[in-house]
């Protein structure tokens, strides 16, 4: 019996934790091969995000080594793996294209780290998110629909890119609020 007990106290937790807004912490390694297409790299990143308690803001680490053209900038897109997606937040960049108050990208290796809220919210408009809709953003990432990725003068649509996913859980699309019945659980 005690067994049952030890076996009901995770499927309780995390009931508690979808209770109260999902999944609240992310972390992805980024790769040329999840790029569209594909990428032949020795570059690789990782991403790591945290949504805060309240769900006003996102804490991020990004981190890229070994890029083989010069940084240009980083972002995260809203798409669904395998398929290219407009922009919806700046990490940083060096084109000058970025909202004001945008952070340069240095060279790499490195980790660049920021806080991400309505005001960083650009879109992508033509997909449905508006400039400021921070609540859209957040329900994209724990959809599995958004993705980071790392754009390069060798490659400036994208050298490395992972996609953001709730632990390999949700598919873009086959989520509880979209009325699927094929919910990780």
């Amino acid at each position: 019996m005690k067994r049952v007990k030890w076996l009901l106290v995770p499927v309780m937790l995390q009931g508690v934790m979808l209770a109260e807004g999902g999944v609240k912490n992310f972390k992805e390694i980024l790769t040329g091969y999840e790029e569209v297409p594909a990428i032949s790299t020795s570059a690789r990143g990782t991403f790591h995000a945290r949504i805060s308690n309240d769900g006003s803001s996102i804490e991020y680490a990004l981190s890229y080594s070994a890029l083989e053209g010069d940084v240009q900038q980083a972002h995260i897109h809203f798409g669904q793996a395998s398929v290219n997606g407009g922009v919806s937040v700046f990490l940083c960049t060096n084109l000058g294209n970025g909202p004001a108050g945008t952070q340069a990208c240095p060279p790499g290796p490195v980790t660049i780290t920021g806080t991400i809220t309505a005001d960083d919210v650009i879109g992508p408009t033509a997909q449905g998110i508006a400039p400021g809709e921070f609540a859209e953003l957040l329900a994209a990432i724990r959809a599995g629909c958004t993705y980071a990725n790392v754009h390069s003068s060798l490659f400036p649509a994208g050298e490395i890119r992972g996609q953001i996913d709730r632990g390999k859980q949700a598919k873009c699309g086959l989520t509880r609020d979209h009325g699927s019945h094929n919910v990780a659980r």
